[in-house]
């Protein structure tokens, strides 16, 4: 196989997308990246870098434009690095999304399962109902360069709200003409750092201006120039950010006008949204994910649901319309706060919610002998850590619905709850993004195997009966004998050190892409203990 060569030219085929929305070509057997290239077009490309498994390549000519080829609407298409799909017609902007997260649940997740549909967007255009502009040390205001830090002005983009365009163009001008500095990231010197802006429904905002700092001259003429260009704004924030790196939000907030929060609605709820309040970005295609979520769980009206990273409560409330008991968990205070107020204000009664980490939480549940029918999951990008898989798995839910932002961590968790008895069933994609990259994935796991609650066998020798304990009973012998407590993680890892059937229960200990702490020697002496105590071991 001959080498590929840094700017040497080379004529290919694309054949598909990668999860950035690059071209796949493929060279004297090497992988190629190519920005802006579309499927079974031919192209001559240009090697622009050469890495260990793959390069990168740049359009030289297009043989045979492909007719899903589009020119950009978008005048910053190719300059910022918010969308990565500007040059393809919509429908095959589905496409490359489909075949994304069939892509990782086959390839990633083992599965034999046809992801069933995408959902489009009636609306593929002004959709987000949340911007984020950061700030360059120059002052402008607009969004990063791809692979940068470089902001690249911008004064009307297609898929944020005109409002928050023009709140953002508001706040710049508020900066040149009392001469406010905007905050270098090299230096950490500066004020200004980002513009947040939230709309709601009904067209009102909320903005929040991020700085380095207590306070900034001229707050009043601040929320004077906000409130001007844009005068359905419902309140004007100061939020204090002092920490280098890239987190956005600080923690401390002071409302300068008017009030610190937004009211929006969604399936026909109300919710209270404060800045820092995670809630889907595009209200409409939420209610298709959510939608969709709910068709998977398949409630009565009998069950009970817990719903792990749940924010301010949207799909938990949701849930709790067809369910008999929903539980809500979340470790964002301001989220769980918002969350029980928007189930008094919904007048919703059978839902309640515990801030704190989702595998704090689950264990805690799951200890308490909480044995959910259905459980609900929507983590963020870095998916389920494999101790939130355990306890989720050891509470025995006959259904997970599992809805994620990142196909990739997506396969790679359906592929560890398939280990402990959970078959994928059914996939749909929900086009949350359009434009972008990104894309939503709602998948059914249902239970086939139960390893984790108690069984009984029967003894051919003896006609003995001998009870298998479930992780709780195990837990408590440890925490009576021994005074501290273990994770159902660390069971199932000394399980497997003693050779113990698993009943295809994994390692978490192989999930090299969480923090895994292995079970500490005195947990595994501890639990050694416990496994003899119930007879699954001999001394």
């Amino acid at each position: 196989m001959e080498a590929l060569e840094k700017g040497s030219v080379y004529t290919a085929d694309i054949d598909g997308y990668s999860s950035e929305g690059l071209g796949i070509a493929r060279v004297n057997g090497a992988v190629v990246f190519v920005p802006h290239a579309v499927r079974g077009e031919e192209i001559d490309l240009r090697i622009t870098k050469v890495m260990k498994t793959s390069c990168a390549g740049e359009i030289v000519k297009i043989h045979n434009p492909s007719p899903e080829r589009m020119e950009p609407e978008c005048p910053y298409a190719g300059k910022c690095g918010g969308c990565a799909y500007r040059h393809l017609t919509y429908p095959e902007e589905l496409w490359a999304k489909r075949q994304r997260v069939q892509d990782a649940l086959t390839r990633i997740g083992g599965l034999e399962l046809t992801v069933e549909e995408i959902l489009g967007a009636k609306n593929p255009e002004h959709y987000r109902n949340k911007s984020q502009y950061p700030v360059g040390a120059d002052g402008s205001i607009g969004f990063f360069q791809a692979r940068t830090h470089k902001v690249v002005p911008i004064r009307r983009c297609l898929i944020q709200t005109e409002a928050a365009g023009r709140t953002a163009q508001a706040v710049g001008e508020w900066m040149r003409r009392y001469k406010i500095s905007a905050y270098d990231e090299t230096t950490g010197k500066g004020l200004v750092r980002h513009v947040c802006v939230r709309v709601n429904r009904k067209g009102e905002s909320l903005c929040c201006v991020v700085v380095n700092g207590n306070k900034v001259p001229r707050e009043p003429e601040l929320a004077a120039y906000v409130t001007a260009a844009v005068p359905h704004t419902v309140g004007v924030l100061l939020n204090s950010n002092t920490r280098r790196g890239n987190v956005v939000l600080g923690d401390k907030y002071r409302t300068l006008f008017g009030r610190n929060y937004l009211m929006d609605t969604l399936c026909g709820l109300e919710f209270k949204l404060s800045m820092p309040s995670f809630y889907q970005v595009n209200r409409d295609q939420a209610e298709v994910l959510y939608g969709k979520a709910l068709e998977f769980a398949g409630l009565t009206g009998n069950e009970t649901v817990l719903d792990l990273y749940c924010g301010i409560g949207t799909i938990t409330l949701c849930l709790a319309k067809a369910a008999k008991r929903v539980i809500g968990a979340e470790i964002v205070p301001p989220a769980i706060r918002d969350a029980k107020e928007n189930a008094l204000r919904n007048h919703v009664e059978n839902a309640e919610f515990f801030c704190g980490d989702a595998a704090d939480i689950a264990a805690k549940l799951e200890s308490d002998g909480l044995r959910p029918d259905v459980v609900t999951v929507d983590p963020p990008r870095k998916g389920l850590a494999p101790e939130v898989i355990a306890s989720v798995a050891a509470m025995g839910p006959e259904k997970v619905v599992y809805v994620s932002c990142d196909p990739a961590t997506l396969g790679r968790d359906v592929k560890i709850f398939r280990e402990f008895g959970y078959e994928a069933k059914r996939a749909a994609a929900v086009d949350m993004f359009p434009g972008t990259a990104h894309v939503e994935t709602v998948v059914l796991l249902s239970r086939e195997t139960n390893p984790l609650t108690v069984e009984v066998r029967m003894e051919v020798e003896t006609g003995e009966v001998k009870e298998h304990p479930t992780y709780k009973r195990i837990q408590e012998y440890v925490q009576e004998k021994y005074g501290f407590k273990v994770h159902t993680a660390y069971i199932v890892e000394v399980k497997r050190m003693v050779g113990l059937d698993m009943h295809k229960a994994p390692n978490a200990v192989e999930q090299k892409k969480h923090e895994y702490h292995p079970c500490p020697p005195e947990k595994v002496e501890a639990i050694k203990d416990a496994l003899r105590h119930f007879g699954l071991i001999s001394e």
